[in-house]
């Protein structure tokens, strides 16, 4: 059981064995690059923008309607967007109270069965955010500030974060089912 400061740092995750399931492995990687990249630039950009909106309230006496609403978009991005990144390091919350008291095998089970479920749930989140998505853009949806902002911006962020997730773990549940390259093949292929 870790409680955070005990923690060795992430290794690679492992190269599927199956060339369709390691292509689209490779490309989840290279979106998931992007992602976080994209993010760090988001939160630095919402730290900005509320540290204005202070400022300009408390030193020049202006309200500012729109800093809320941008920055929370923007925060439904970056958690949304990295997600599946999150996911490729197993780095999501899990109760691992079981892990120690079954063998490996069983351990091997129990996670397949995790990701297999965490996929389907996935699934229907993503189908669902899509069709939030379609509704806000063919009816025009605002949010109701003054400001009214689409709603299919943070809508299409809440789909495109949850598709990749749902194929983040497709890949993972795929890569139990036909095995992986061992890293030492890995590593001289990739170099």
């Amino acid at each position: 059981m870790s409680h955070g400061f005990e923690m060795q740092p992430q290794a690679k995750p492992a190269t599927p064995a199956n060339a369709v399931v390691a292509g689209l492995h490779h490309a989840l990687e290279k979106f998931n690059k992007l992602a976080v990249f994209l993010a760090m630039i988001a939160l630095m950009l919402t730290s900005i923008i509320l540290t204005y909106s202070v400022v300009v309230r408390y030193f020049f006496h202006q309200p500012t309607d729109w800093q809320d609403e941008a920055s929370v978009f923007m925060l439904v991005g970056v958690i949304f967007l990295c997600s599946a990144y999150v996911q490729s390091l197993r780095g999501h919350i899990g109760i691992e109270a079981l892990a120690g008291f079954l063998s490996p095998r069983a351990n091997q089970v129990r996670m397949f069965i995790v990701d297999l479920i965490s996929f389907v749930f996935c699934a229907f989140f993503a189908w669902k955010s899509w069709t939030l998505f379609h509704e806000a853009w063919v009816d025009g949806q605002t949010t109701s500030s003054t400001f009214a902002p689409p709603l299919w911006i943070p809508y299409s962020m809440m789909a495109i974060g949850m598709t990749v997730l749902t194929l983040q773990l497709l890949v993972q549940v795929l890569t139990r089912i036909t095995g992986t390259v061992p890293a030492s093949v890995a590593a001289k292929e990739q170099a």
